[in-house]
């Protein structure tokens, strides 16, 4: 590929500490020779782990990918409320809470788990009224927030060893869940108050930190592998043709089935585009991507 026209496809990074996902994507365009760089699924500047970023046209793709769920670590501090909800922010309140058990802190996950209302914190990039909640934060400004329902597959907590009044805790969750809301939930229901700390991103979707690399070290996977989660459909060459050239097609001729968006592949296993319905047994392409 020509040093001009530059790679195409999905980066999965390692995120370090210290790095906001902006960072990650400028110091990329350094690394890839391109300005066209695009990331999905935001990480807080503290946390750390897998961060998916589109290259090239793939970057088209991105929007495709926010809604996979996602898995973490990390660790809850009790007795400890901070502005932030996590270790980063002032402290805002602390609590007695030694004698609070692993059982009891179970016993409490286990009512944050299923289907949920959270509301978003403050330090979000939730939009209100025009503006990132995380700006109003800065500015000292608390606004009203819904609570929006979100889904916790699953949340383990397990003592951490040597570390009196802290918990080691696994989630896996819906996207648009804030792992660090369900830490100061589950201080609130023991009593009292937590907050978040060490939050580590072990997985999107099927893409973890088996395959994440550093940033200096970033492979560009083909941009089929964006969309491997999504019910990927392969074409004839006839109907290749006719994508290429995006036109709206009946979904049998696509051989579509199921929940879109649907990735179209040829043969060889290129990505041609991503169709979605239009209604009356029809589809439109809504990203194609030049051969």
């Amino acid at each position: 590929m020509s040093r001009l026209a530059g790679p195409s496809g999905l980066c999965v990074i390692d995120k370090p500490a210290g790095w906001t996902s902006h960072d990650v994507v400028a110091k990329l365009r350094g690394v890839l020779g391109t300005r066209k760089v695009g990331h999905a699924g935001t990480l807080d500047p503290d946390a750390t782990g897998v961060l998916l970023v589109g290259v090239g046209t793939a970057t088209r793709l991105m929007r495709f990918m926010t809604a996979l769920p996602k898995s973490y670590v990390g660790e809850v501090v009790l007795g400890t409320e901070t502005s932030t909800l996590d270790a980063s922010g002032e402290v805002t309140a602390t609590h007695e809470m030694g004698d609070v058990t692993v059982e009891a802190a179970r016993a409490a996950a286990a009512q944050l788990t299923g289907d949920i209302l959270q509301v978003p914190p403050m330090v979000s990039a939730l939009k209100v009224g025009g503006r990132r909640l995380h700006e109003l934060a800065r500015e000292g400004i608390e606004v009203e927030r819904e609570a929006r329902p979100v889904t916790v597959h699953r949340f383990v907590v397990d003592e951490l060893p040597d570390t009196p009044g802290a918990l080691r805790v696994e989630v896996d969750c819906s996207s648009g869940t804030y792992v660090r809301t369900l830490a100061a939930d589950l201080g609130h229901l023991l009593g009292g108050g937590a907050h978040l700390r060490n939050l580590r991103r072990t997985a999107i979707g099927s893409f973890s930190l088996d395959e994440a690399t550093t940033i200096e070290g970033a492979t560009v996977l083909p941009p089929s592998e964006a969309l491997r989660d999504l019910q990927r459909v392969t074409v004839s060459d006839d109907v290749a043709a006719l994508v290429r050239n995006g036109r709206i097609l009946d979904l049998d001729v696509l051989g579509v089935t199921g929940q879109s968006p649907w990735p179209l592949l040829t043969p060889d296993g290129t990505l041609l585009a991503v169709y979605e319905p239009v209604g009356g047994g029809r589809a439109k392409p809504t990203v194609v991507i030049p051969s």
